[in-house]
């Protein structure tokens, strides 16, 4: 586990929660002009590198908190934070990174979107998309059921694994992530009032052209 943190106080304090708790940690300080958590990692987005990412920040701004996902982090958590919190939350970001072992689960169609849960392996109109551990359990937990409707709070508590509190628009921004990266293949619906559920899309009509 890289713990990137300036503060050593911090830094230690949550070294010591990973470690009673059995991971390995290894604690790095960015201390460079102009670099912080999120440009570290926008760095890793950028270059193809989707390791879990789970900020954690002074900064309790619902503006930031966006950036944070929409630079591809999988969670986030504001200071002051509860060290067991955090620690829950990463184990939730890493049991969602595991998913299936090999054929646990079959393969999902929706049109041309292809979800391959076993293998967390995205594909759409025939080419591999990334995302990241988060997006890709949210996309696979709508396509199980396509056409269900799942409010923006049940799914926090089904694929972040905590309720609603941490506010419903960290839904809203991947949706939107997985949209922009899905294309015209993204399966997910917008029900207005309630939230989301995956449906095949809808070809083109055939003008006769």
């Amino acid at each position: 586990m890289l713990v990137v943190e300036d503060e050593r106080s911090i830094a230690d304090l949550v070294r010591m929660y990973l470690t009673r708790d059995g991971f390995g940690v290894h604690v790095e300080s960015v201390g460079l002009p102009g670099m912080d958590g999120t440009e570290v990692c926008r760095r890793l987005r950028a270059d193809g590198d989707w390791t879990p990412v789970v900020f954690v920040t002074a900064r309790d701004d619902e503006v930031d908190r966006i950036l944070g996902l929409e630079l591809g982090a999988d969670d986030y958590v504001t200071k002051p934070f509860s060290p067991r919190e955090l620690v829950a939350r990463v184990r939730a970001v890493l049991r969602r990174t595991a998913g299936a072992g090999p054929g646990d689960e079959p393969v999902y169609r929706l049109g041309a979107l292809t979800v391959d849960p076993a293998q967390r392996k995205v594909t759409s109109q025939g080419r591999d998309v990334a995302l990241t551990a988060t997006e890709f359990d949210l996309l696979a937990h709508l396509v199980r059921r396509p056409g269900r409707v799942y409010e923006r709070e049940q799914l926090l508590s089904q694929v972040w694994g905590y309720e609603a509190a941490a506010g419903t628009r960290t839904v809203d921004v991947h949706v939107a992530q997985l949209r922009a990266k899905l294309g015209d293949s993204s399966p997910i619906r917008t029900v207005r009032g309630v939230g989301y559920s995956a449906e095949a899309p809808v070809p083109p009509e055939d003008d006769g052209a």
